[in-house]
Formats: structure tokens, sequence, C-alpha cells
């Protein structure tokens, strides 16, 4: 049996942890630097946001949108259809990969936003819950 890492044991004890988004995949819902409260082993369901491990390249972890249940696991998209790098590249994602569910985003200020309208704008919209949302990805689904 593999051992675990000292994140790994610390994540498997703690419930919550934080990632970070890079890239554009999840664009609208999440942006490049955008920071998430993952909520470790939480049941996950068709429309979630989640975190998991690529399947082909386990060291890394992606964020993607639950579409479907399918024989061998789920299939996830990214919000936004051009970026790719989801199930239309790898194929169904195995239920052990998925690691957990996204609860919540918080999106770091820019250094350019110092006029008190920007910093309000920023306050108002920098921390949000983080919804199921069967719409988009089902759409997306039905595209293909």
């Amino acid at each position: 049996m593999p051992e675990l890492s000292d994140a790994e044991r610390t994540r498997s004890t703690l419930p919550f942890g934080v990632a970070e988004v890079t890239g554009p995949s999840m664009v609208p819902t999440l942006y490049h630097g955008d920071r998430l409260l993952v909520h470790y082993g939480a049941r996950v369901r068709v429309g979630d946001v989640v975190v998991l491990r690529h399947p082909f390249q386990q060291d890394l972890l992606v964020v993607k949108r639950i579409a479907e249940r399918r024989d061998g696991g789920w299939w996830v998209l990214g919000d936004n259809g051009y970026a790719g790098g989801d199930s239309t590249d790898y194929g169904v994602v195995p239920d052990e990969l998925v690691l957990g569910k996204v609860r919540f985003r918080y999106r770091p200020r820019k250094p350019a936003q110092r006029s008190p309208l920007a910093l309000l704008a920023w306050a108002l919209s920098a921390a949000r819950p983080v919804f199921s949302s069967e719409r988009s990805a089902s759409r997306r689904l039905r595209a293909r």
C-alpha cells in the first residue's frame, strides 16, 4: 500500500482544504487565481463543481463540473467549452479520483483595484458560494 505524504495525511483528517484555480477551463464560474474552499470526501452529484485527480497524471489536481454518472465513474466538463481538459479528452473519471466538492470561491483583489469604486465592486463580488448547476453542464453535454 502506498504511503501518504504529510499533506495527504493532513487532508484525510481535515474535511476542508484550500485550492487555487489555474487556467480558463471553468470560466465564467471560476477564474485563474481564484481560491477555493474544498470539502474533501463530500458526496457529489450531477452539477457539482469538484476537485479531482487527473486520470492520466494523478499528481495533477483539476477542477471540473460533474455532467453525468456513467459506468465506471463520472463524466466531468469544464464550464468553458473552448478550453478542453475534461472528460472529452480523458473519458470517465473513477469515483476514487474525485476528491471533494467546491463549496466557496474567493477572488483575490488585483493590485490595480485601488479606487473606492473598484474596491467596493471587489468587496461585493470577491467571496461567493459555489452552487451546483445542472443546467450549464448538461447544456454542454447535449451540444457535443
